[in-house]
């Protein structure tokens, strides 16, 4: 069986592949396929077959996709184009005759006010309108998501945001990449979607503590009103949009929608997931 990882010259994807060799996988088996072709040298080293793709070029995922089984879709990094691409991938994987494909979503996609939902809720609606075997993976949010805020925080000694009492179930990349190979190399999945998420949903009170463990100084966390936030993120020189949209999942955090635990994770890879702190000291070293 060909399995195709795409992002693997990402975060996700290179932790997929990973995952895959560690499970057994045969390398030759594997098409690391992401917009660097150097950052795969190594894998290719050691057998890993190795594509450049670009969600935009439908030709190099078509020669990407040439003869696979799988397709581990990682969700593209661009918001506001990520449809189009994931639209790309897909038309590819169908005309090449893929088997089955796994995409990277994001919690409760399809009924999420969360404002990273539209996108994976379109991309979710191409994937069943597609006639492939699918299933959805709706990953939740990464504990390396707060590596600049906890160092940032061994200079500053704060950690400031607008989430008010909510809370984050958060688990490592390993942890979700995990699961996909998971997914990917073993039966039962077709047409499953599994919300994923880590096993504790922890504060930012909490974060702040982690940070003081991991950084061996003292952190607290600073509670802003969204306005405070978002002239905060304007003097440090954010532009509008963008601190905006930080502003707005900060108000979907404070409104609970990162918190749920519901054990999918877990049970995929048949391990508690990783713990705040202990994630945060792999990430920080």
């Amino acid at each position: 069986m060909t399995i195709v990882v795409t992002g693997a010259s990402g975060h996700l994807g290179r932790l997929a592949v990973e995952s895959l060799l560690a499970r057994g996988v045969e390398p030759a088996s594997i098409v690391a396929a992401g917009r660097s072709v150097e950052k795969l040298a190594d894998l290719a080293e050691r057998g890993v077959r190795t594509a450049r793709i670009d969600y935009a070029d439908a030709a190099s995922l078509a020669a990407a996709f040439n003869g696979a089984d799988a397709v581990l879709l990682v969700s593209g990094s661009e918001v506001g184009q990520r449809v189009e691409q994931h639209r790309n991938a897909i038309d590819a994987a169908v005309a090449a005759g893929v088997g089955r494909i796994v995409y990277t979503s994001a919690p409760k996609a399809t009924t999420s006010p969360l404002i990273l939902a539209p996108e994976h809720k379109a991309t979710e609606d191409l994937l069943q309108a597609s006639g492939l075997s699918v299933t959805i993976l709706r990953n939740g949010w990464y504990t390396e998501n707060y590596v600049g805020a906890v160092t940032d925080a061994g200079t500053s000694g704060v950690i400031a945001a607008s989430v008010g009492d909510g809370r984050v179930a958060s688990a490592s990349r390993a942890d979700y990449a995990e699961a996909a190979a998971v997914v990917l190399t073993t039966d039962g999945h077709d047409g499953a979607v599994y919300e994923l998420s880590g096993d504790d949903a922890w504060s930012f009170t909490e974060l702040a503590e982690a940070a003081s463990e991991v950084l061996d100084t003292p952190v607290t966390f600073q509670s802003l009103s969204p306005e405070e936030h978002l002239a905060a993120l304007a003097a440090a020189g954010l532009d509008d949009g963008t601190a905006g949209f930080v502003v707005a999942l900060d108000g979907n955090i404070r409104d609970g929608l990162l918190a749920d635990t519901s054990g999918d994770l877990a049970r995929l890879i048949g391990r508690p997931t990783t713990p705040l702190v202990e994630g945060l000291h792999a990430a920080i070293g």
